[in-house]
């Protein structure tokens, strides 16, 4: 069978799907991968089909300040913007890319990210059964109204008529990767809901010797590779500093790892690590709230501090911190002093062990890729 891969071009709408596409591959199936051209060379390691299609976030963004006579960014535009972007820009780009490929190479199946529902469109157009990839928690916050009225003028205008609800994910088998007993199942009761074990993923690296061997509790600090600064890492380091701990911190591309001078011997800085293999190491994560970090750190059954920067992230945090699973600092309650108290209190705190540990359970008796990958084979009929 042949299947058509798709997500937007970044790190956190790339990997989260790159594990049943795996999968899929290695069941012999042709696996082609439809993403703009800064993740050919990731889907090409991985033995796909390329295919280049969309547009990057960043151009979407730019494209979006154009709209509105500006071609910089602006902050107090970057709601708008960020409307624009993913309501109309980003998917136009992939039908209008991605339909003369479903012509020419004819897949029997299209798996979609939910924020990547122009894929999902081209597929409803050619009349090829398409499946959408969740992330997260799914419920009615989870797109805001400005955005889907942007998609669905666009969705209109396509001559699509979608079911009430569930506009990004179309309508269309839903691949649920979050864990149940947070997800609002009833919010899904009208679409064809399929569980699925989320993998984390990372490209293959090496880990440091002493992350296997440490002795004291391991925290891990990551940003990700979107929202990360020198200012929020520089708080958070002073915070974790102070932690009887080893502090591991990625950097991630938007910031040069010297930008972090003067760190006690206990952290310990770089621009990247192999986060899928490091977590299995930590002891808590720090981080931003991304989808796919705050999910693989349940996965591991790790405590989180989450510091959300934006997007779904103050979501993300608002689930940790309500269900037991870690703790939140968001806005002025992000301090360095903060990050310590609170670090220092989830490494001791038998309560959340006992929930992150219950919340792993839960994720490890979910179905893992490969055993989705025939219900796939299923759904393309």
């Amino acid at each position: 069978m042949r299947i058509l891969f798709s997500s937007l071009g970044s790190h956190g709408h790339v990997y989260p799907i790159l594990p049943l596409a795996i999968a899929a591959r290695e069941q012999g199936h042709d696996v082609l991968y439809a993403v703009d051209s800064g993740f050919h060379a990731t889907a090409e390691k991985l033995g796909f089909t390329v295919v280049d299609a969309g547009i990057s976030i960043w151009d979407a963004f730019r494209q979006a300040n154009e709209l509105h006579g500006t071609a910089s960014f602006r902050r107090d535009m970057l709601r708008q913007t960020a409307f624009d972007a993913f309501g109309s820009l980003l998917p136009r780009a992939f039908v209008n890319d991605l339909e003369p490929v479903l012509e020419r190479d004819k897949p029997d199946l299209v798996v979609f990210e939910i924020i990547n529902a122009g894929a999902g469109l081209a597929a409803m157009r050619a009349g090829i059964p398409a499946v959408c990839h969740g992330f997260g928690k799914m419920d009615e916050s989870l797109v805001p109204e400005a955005m889907s009225d942007l998609f669905l003028e666009y969705v209109a205008e396509l001559g699509i008529t979608l079911p009430n609800g569930q506009h990004y994910g179309l309508g269309s088998p839903y691949l649920d990767v979050f864990p149940p007993s947070l997800q609002d199942v009833e919010f899904l009761s009208d679409v064809h809901r399929i569980p699925m074990r989320p993998v984390p993923f990372a490209e293959p690296g090496e880990l440091p010797g002493w992350v296997v061997e440490h002795r004291r509790p391991l925290v891990y600090l990551t940003f990700g590779t979107a929202f990360s600064n020198a200012e929020v890492l520089r708080t958070a380091v002073a915070g974790l500093s102070g932690v009887d701990a080893e502090v591991i911190v990625a950097t991630g591309p938007q910031v040069d790892p010297s930008a972090l001078t003067g760190v006690p011997g206990n952290v310990h800085v770089l621009p990247w690590v192999p986060q899928a293999d490091l977590l299995a190491h930590a002891d808590l994560v720090a981080h931003h709230g991304g989808a796919g970090t705050t999910v693989a750190a349940m996965t591991h059954g790790l405590p989180q501090l989450v510091l959300p920067q934006g997007a779904d992230q103050f979501r993300n945090a608002e689930i940790v911190a309500n269900t037991g699973l870690g703790a939140q600092l968001v806005g002025e309650d992000f301090t360095a002093d903060a990050v310590r108290e609170t670090v220092g209190r989830l490494l001791g705190d038998t309560g959340v062990r006992a929930a992150t540990a219950r919340i792993a359970a839960e994720i490890a008796a979910m179905p893992h890729p490969d055993e989705v990958v025939p219900k796939l084979v299923e759904l393309a009929g």
